[in-house]
């Protein structure tokens, strides 16, 4: 399984990122393509948590489950627990600036379950991943209120 990775830099604090990226319930509102998640169950205290995703793929919604752990602020890790994909496993890994910003770094890798030409599997998750961080950004800078 072939890992991606992408950073940005987040106008917002970490406690900001890291409490947004565990907001699970939200996803629907800013992450493209994800039309309902349900937590199922939630340590807060021990920051681990199993959420139950519908992803719209456009030509056939995917159902998937991932389990989470975490170290709040600076890190929240996932792997697949069960659904329509053969493994997902991924990290953010959140790093403080100065001036209240956070380097944001996602890494992920996914195996889909289904043959897809390699060049055109890594385009396609490559830019998935791209679009999620930036989308992650736009939702944590405007929970921050900036």
């Amino acid at each position: 399984m072939e890992r991606q990775s992408h950073s940005e830099v987040i106008d917002a604090p970490i406690d900001v990122c890291f409490e947004t990226i565990v907001d699970f319930e939200m996803y629907p509102k800013w992450f493209s393509g994800i039309t309902a998640a349900r937590v199922c169950e939630s340590n807060r205290d021990n920051c681990e948590w199993t959420v139950a995703y519908e992803l719209d793929m456009k030509l056939k919604v995917l159902r998937y489950t991932l389990a989470y752990s975490g170290e709040s602020p600076s890190k929240l890790r996932w792997r697949l627990v069960e659904g329509d994909v053969s493994d997902v496993e991924g990290a953010y890994d959140f790093t403080a600036l100065d001036g209240g910003k956070t380097e944001a770094t996602c890494k992920q890798a996914i195996e889909v379950g289904f043959w897809i030409p390699g060049p055109i599997k890594r385009t396609f998750e490559k830019t998935a991943l791209i679009d999620s961080v930036r989308e992650f950004k736009k939702a944590a800078e405007a929970r921050d209120g900036s």
